[in-house]
């Protein structure tokens, strides 16, 4: 992961307090291992893993070997929300309903601060 925290803000929820320890996950390996094997995360702590392109498939994630529920928010190439779930724990996998080129995992209790349709910017 990114040694440097990013900050993730809703552009289109100016009110909304940005969340500022996002670490950014682009390696096969780190994408793979995600949040796994996490007790604990913080409510403004998330990672975005990141590809080269927009797939259904390449941005389905699994919950396997989670000890937390999630919320996973996934954007498409111009950071628009296209999809967002509550994902429970140990289930096999999540595919967004369009395709993707981001996953963001955070904090379960995010789930209501994105809506399909917002847009996020990542900052360093």
């Amino acid at each position: 992961m990114t040694e440097e925290a990013l900050r993730l803000i809703n552009q289109t929820k100016p009110g909304q307090s940005p969340l500022d320890q996002i670490n950014l996950c682009t390696s096969f390996l780190e994408k793979g291992m995600g949040l796994m094997f996490r007790k604990s995360l913080d409510q403004d702590e998330g990672i975005i893993l990141a590809d080269r392109g927009e797939s259904r498939i390449n941005s389905a994630i699994h919950m396997l070997f989670m000890n937390l529920d999630i919320t996973v928010l996934w954007l498409d190439k111009n950071y628009v929300v296209v999809d967002k779930v509550l994902a429970k724990r140990w289930r096999p996998f999540y595919l967004p309903s369009k395709p993707a080129q981001y996953v963001i995992e955070l904090h379960e209790n995010q789930i209501n601060n994105y809506s399909v349709g917002d847009i996020l910017v990542f900052e360093s």
